[in-house]
């Protein structure tokens, strides 16, 4: 994409087009002109929170993601949705794509649903999620709604995304003893024991309530709700504790510290990014210029291409934008 072409699409994103969200969305994460279509959409972003949704395969995260768009759809809010999904080995997009989950929202102009592959990144999410949702925000998305790939353990750094996180669970699984072993009682802001028509709901919500129990008091305790897409039950709830906790990461100012960690591990990433092609390009010229690598010990084998990368300052020639 040409610079005068990227600049059309965001003056059409500025009035909320969602075909230039789209296009734009799809240059992003295919590393056309990131750098500088992100440049421009940061200054526009960042006064929307993101509501993220985790937790293990089959547990409904979909479904309910799809429910709660009708509660906020009914408050006249427009939906963005991210939705993580596993990648394709072969094209290395979304298995899962739009078209097969949430169809009743497939047509409503308000809403903007968007699958994503983690193209081999692990943590559940994609490297270019936070970049999507910063696009979604600046074409006037008012709740950004983030599902990410169910892979359980692997799933923290949602936590560098999403400023309430909601772990969905569901009886009859072992989630209530996986969910202690993984950690996640850490990473939840709300705890969602989906599927409560199934049997089991509330002793899963009482092992929950034991944990925190045993965590002591904190400044948030993370509610457990019991929801039932099929029968509607516990939808409102769920959504008046998201609200709860949004205000109070803004009155405690919890939400500003959130907000300078994820900017921290994002300068990360974009480092970590450029580095790895800085070693590419001097690995290639090195199996070029050199035989039988394989002969030589591994470790100083990459003490020598850091020392090409630093001296012959390759970073210099890497770029997002190519």
């Amino acid at each position: 994409m040409k610079t005068h072409d990227y600049e059309l699409w965001l003056e059409r994103l500025w009035k909320g087009e969602r075909r230039a969200a789209a296009r734009l969305i799809s240059q992003v994460e295919n590393n056309r002109g990131r750098i500088e279509i992100m440049c421009q959409i940061l200054p526009r972003t960042g006064q929307r929170m993101i509501l993220g949704i985790t937790g293990p395969p089959g547990a409904g995260k979909s479904s309910l993601v799809g429910a709660m768009t009708h509660l906020y759809r009914d408050q006249k809010e427009k939906v963005g949705i991210v939705a993580v999904d596993p990648s394709s080995p072969y094209s290395g997009g979304a298995i899962l794509g739009d078209r097969i989950r949430m169809q009743s929202h497939s047509t409503d102009p308000g809403v903007f649903i968007r699958s994503m592959g983690t193209r081999g990144h692990l943590g559940g999410v994609a490297r270019s999620t936070g970049d999507v949702l910063r696009i979604l925000e600046a074409a006037g998305y008012e709740r950004l709604l983030l599902e990410t790939v169910g892979v359980g353990q692997s799933e923290l750094e949602i936590m560098e995304l999403a400023d309430t996180v909601i772990v969905v669970l569901n009886p009859g699984t072992g989630d209530g003893i996986q969910a202690i072993k993984a950690g996640i009682m850490e990473i939840a802001d709300v705890f969602v024991v989906n599927k409560a028509d199934l049997p089991g709901a509330e002793h899963l919500k009482n092992d929950i309530e034991m944990v925190l129990d045993l965590n002591g008091e904190k400044p948030w305790r993370p509610p457990v709700i019991l929801t039932s897409v099929l029968d509607q039950r516990g939808l409102s709830e769920l959504r008046d504790q998201i609200a709860l906790h949004q205000n109070y990461l803004i009155q405690s100012g919890k939400n500003l510290v959130r907000r300078k960690q994820a900017f921290a591990q994002e300068v990360w990433y974009h480092w970590e990014e450029l580095a790895r092609q800085s070693f590419a390009i001097a690995w290639e010229n090195l199996r070029n210029a050199e035989k039988d690598l394989e002969q030589e010990n591994p470790y100083r084998l990459a003490e020598k291409i850091w020392a090409s990368i630093v001296t012959e300052e390759i970073v210099k020639h890497v770029s997002f934008s190519k």
